[in-house]
């Protein structure tokens, strides 16, 4: 889906919140600033003269944007912040000077600033800062900027790079690359076996009972059936549509198996009888409505989990599920893309003595 970041705040966020793809932009674009905290700064003049605009326009964007700006790292620095401040750049031009090599692209950013400006600077008793998160933030709402345009085409492109270069372009089981995936999906394959045992035992003989009632699941979780789930991600008919399930979606599904099967099996020792496949579907509302009340904190959460993480990652809408997509957050960005995360088949090749403990008991 292409992505208008001038418009969409939801994009820009997830952008924002992706820092393996920020390192990248980083490292392609060479713009620096004061390092100072920890982390590179400009001002609103140095921002303005990178994006060939007019200071008032800056200070237009951040007008109508200021809240946005301020989680991405916009600050107004004031009293001993902006004392030190100063003194780290003033610090950083004298010796800078002093250096016979200046060929150095942070340096040569820096010495930019002319005695006007420094003089401007050393005078000031509040001075406007973005971190280099702000900067970009600028970037993708500025508007009328060739550059601004360029820079935005070059984060969409560095996005997808990052993205093929830690998956070579198969996002289909990018899910498998989190930590607890491989947990959930060993707790979930043995819920799944009471949950199938339960419909064999109190269900009378009917081929369809087990795909019915695993729909009535996941519709009830993410409002899904399993076609339709197996459609948005384009799987085939003999991939598992389970083997692209986040952990926090398998772990409701156990949940929701594991607790149905134990219903289902008092109700028909209670009649005495095995249920046909209509009187299931009954009982499987009843169910629903009982655990409505527990499961709807973790219905929700799933559903924004799912929804936002395959719109961003797989480039997958779930439409019964657009009003629960959110920004992903750094920590997921981490969790799929970073150093823990990793291939399942790796991961089970690492777990592979655990297996076998499982296996002796």
């Amino acid at each position: 889906m292409s992505k208008d970041l001038t418009n969409s705040s939801l994009d820009r966020k997830n952008i924002l919140n992706n820092n393996i793809a920020i390192q990248g932009v980083y490292e392609e674009l060479g713009f620096y600033g004061i390092k100072f905290d920890g982390k590179y700064r400009f001002t609103k003049q140095q921002i303005a003269q990178y994006f060939d605009v007019d200071v008032r326009t800056i200070e237009r964007i951040l007008e109508n944007n200021k809240t946005e700006l301020e989680i991405s790292g916009y600050e107004l620095y004031t009293g001993s912040k902006l004392k030190a401040y100063k003194e780290q750049v003033f610090d950083f031009v004298r010796n800078a000077k002093d250096k016979k090599d200046v060929h150095d692209i942070n340096v040569v950013n820096i010495l930019q600033l002319n005695e006007s400006e420094l003089d401007s600077l050393s005078k000031t008793p509040q001075l406007t800062i973005f971190t280099y998160k702000a900067f970009l933030n600028i970037g993708m709402l500025l508007i009328g900027s060739e550059k601004a345009q360029k820079l935005r085409t070059a984060i969409l492109d560095i996005v997808i790079d990052v993205l093929n270069k830690k998956l070579g372009g198969k996002t289909k089981y990018i899910n498998q690359r989190e930590e607890e995936f491989l947990p959930s999906v060993i707790r979930e394959y043995n819920y799944r076996k009471e949950f199938t045992n339960s419909l064999d035992f109190y269900i009378v003989e009917n081929k369809f009972k087990y795909s019915q009632l695993t729909d009535k699941i996941y519709k009830s979780i993410f409002k899904e059936n399993a076609k339709e789930y197996r459609k948005i991600l384009n799987l085939n008919s003999k991939e598992s549509v389970r083997s692209t399930m986040y952990s926090e979606v398998l772990d409701l599904i156990s949940a929701y198996e594991n607790g149905f099967a134990n219903y289902l099996k008092n109700k028909s020792e209670n009649l005495n009888k095995k249920l046909s496949l209509s009187e299931t579907h009954l009982i499987f509302s009843e169910f629903e409505q009982i655990m409505e009340a527990f499961v709807s904190p973790l219905q929700e959460k799933a559903r924004s989990l799912m929804a936002s993480r395959d719109l961003v990652f797989r480039d997958a809408l779930h439409e019964k599920l657009k009003d629960y997509v959110n920004e992903v957050s750094s920590e997921d960005f981490y969790k799929f893309l970073g150093k823990k995360s990793m291939e399942f088949e790796k991961r089970l090749e690492e777990n592979k003595e655990v297996f076998k403990r499982l296996k002796d008991r």
